[in-house]
């Protein structure tokens, strides 16, 4: 991929002071008319070998363009906040708003490439980090994004003499490290790695474009114009790229779905209930100060009808916490600054470190609900949206994270009467809104919904889990019973064990590191043989 960048590409003087006022007023009028329209982001990927010339294009495009409007993202070694998170969680905090620029200076394919180039990631593993990476993509493309990938490209010879000339000149010999020089070394290791990534990224949708970084007025020219063109275009353009990437759905030929097959004359009577609820907030406190909690999270999901006891359901489950180790988010009505994002980009900025747990009071399911039923999306837009939310819980699910979901299902007769419940009782008025009247005459359409949403995101990693909400003590405990039967399966605890157990032999064996021997050293393993 790389022969047409090692010709020797240059651009002289007088051209290049021809050609740059033009295309630097031209970038002008087309940032301006960007940040006027806000229909979408530019997101733009800088990335290619040392030397190539990735800084100076940067700079070059702070100069030609507003720099109030652009900004640049430099991603490095992550931090310990971004390590207890999955991995393209500080790749969607960065990314820009509709009507602004985004630059990358190192992104979501850096740390692949160069894990493998070092022997830490296999060949299947990196292929399936670019699948991830092209859905990923595909995404942001659907929801408005221009994405634009360059590679600053040089040959062996090429980055060799510019890594030297870089040296030479006091002032930029501050930008080649012993690293660079490293790096030269495992050259052929980058070009096969970095040939093979682009390949299977380069898409229709989000291609590469390969630059000869030899020459700095080439690569200045050649990238200016492409963003240019590429911006034109899509400010000509009123409509959005669609990829598609869902099947349509299959017709219903008969009456029996998940939810009408379910039991809904469960219920518990006071007594039993508050035993049981008593027993598994206990279970679910003793399981969040487990040892292995430490390198997990927990997300639970909750959603379900209009007065389905969501909020009844989240008191139980906070109560067993430590107010210090969740948070719960409410999800309504997106804000102006999450418009302007990516639809998944509010969530991901809620997803919890390790040791934390994230409650959601209605989740990203609300795309194939709400805003599918009400129309506030497009088909299209819904469709996709079914196996770009199988792809997030599946990072989520990669990172460590547990992933509960919950559907809380009542009857029709029964959300009526909670409705009336709640216009008569004072404390309850703020509960039912006219908003609940209007999507309960749309039930028959929701329930389509609900059963196509259930039917295309249970998966293995994150089942839906099926609530029969009719009975309030009966939904409550079988939602904080799933909770913790999804925390013991996930930290490898045999269920009805004392998760306790294993603090205690932790302490005991850090007292013998310590040298605190004898007693303690016994209990250590009298402690361990319980287990």
């Amino acid at each position: 991929m790389f022969e047409s960048a090692e010709l020797g590409h240059r651009i002289d003087k007088a051209v290049f002071r021809e050609e740059a006022p033009k295309l630097r007023a031209a970038l002008l009028d087309a940032q301006f008319e960007l940040r006027e329209q806000g229909r979408f982001p530019v997101v733009i990927l800088i990335s290619g070998v040392d030397g190539g010339g990735k800084g100076e294009t940067i700079k070059v495009l702070y100069e030609w363009m507003d720099a109030r409007y652009l900004s640049t993202l430099a991603f490095s070694a992550p931090s310990d906040e971004e390590r207890e998170r999955p991995y393209m969680w500080r790749y969607w905090r960065a990314l820009p708003p509709r009507g602004r620029t985004g630059i990358f200076a190192g992104s979501w394919y850096s740390d692949p490439i160069r894990d493998h180039i070092l022997g830490h990631l296999a060949k299947g593993d990196l292929d399936q980090r670019m699948d991830q990476i092209n859905r990923f993509e595909a995404m942001l493309v659907n929801e408005g994004a221009l994405v634009l990938k360059f590679w600053f490209h040089l040959s062996k010879d090429g980055q060799k003499q510019r890594l030297k000339a870089l040296a030479k000149d006091p002032h930029t010999a501050w930008r080649v490290t012993g690293e660079s020089w490293e790096r030269l070394k495992t050259y052929d290791k980058l070009q096969d790695a970095a040939g093979h990534v682009l390949r299977m990224t380069n898409t229709p949708w989000a291609p590469w474009i390969v630059v000869e970084g030899t020459d700095d007025r080439y690569r200045a020219l050649t990238v200016g114009k492409v963003i240019l063109d590429a911006l034109q275009k899509r400010l000509a353009d009123p409509g959005l790229q669609h990829v598609p990437v869902a099947p349509p759905l299959p017709p219903k030929i008969d009456r029996l779905d998940v939810l009408s097959a379910l039991d809904l004359g469960q219920k518990l009577d006071h007594e039993t209930y508050e035993d049981e609820l008593a027993q598994w907030q206990g279970r679910l406190a003793e399981l969040v100060r487990h040892p292995g909690f430490r390198k997990r999270s927990l997300i639970v999901a909750l959603e379900g009808w209009d007065a389905a006891g969501k909020g009844g359901a989240i008191r139980r489950i906070s109560a067993a916490l430590d107010a210090r180790q969740y948070q719960i988010v409410p999800i309504a009505a997106p804000t102006e600054e999450e418009r302007a994002q990516p639809y998944l980009w509010r969530f991901w900025r809620h997803v919890p470190r390790v040791g934390r747990v994230a409650i959601f009071d209605r989740s990203w399911y609300g795309r194939v609900l709400v805003e599918r039923v009400e129309g506030y999306c497009a088909e299209a837009d819904w469709l996709r949206a079914y196996s770009e939310i199988n792809d997030f819980e599946h990072e989520l699910e990669e990172s460590g994270a547990i992933v509960v979901k919950f559907w809380l299902e009542i009857s029709d007769g029964e959300q009526l009467r909670r409705f009336k419940e709640r216009e008569q009782i004072s404390f309850k008025h703020f509960k039912i809104t006219d908003d609940d009247w209007r999507n309960r005459a749309r039930r028959p359409e929701y329930h389509s919904a609900i059963c196509d949403m259930i039917d295309r995101t249970s998966t293995g990693q994150a089942p839906w889990v099926l609530v029969e909400a009719e009975d309030k003590n009966f939904a409550r405990v079988k939602i904080l019973r799933n909770v913790c039967e999804r925390l013991e399966k996930a930290l490898g605890i045999e269920p009805g064990s004392k998760a306790g157990k294993a603090e205690k032999v932790e302490k005991a064996e850090k007292a013998q590191k310590t040298g605190k021997s004898g007693k303690k050293s016994a209990k250590a393993e009298k402690l361990q043989g319980k287990e």
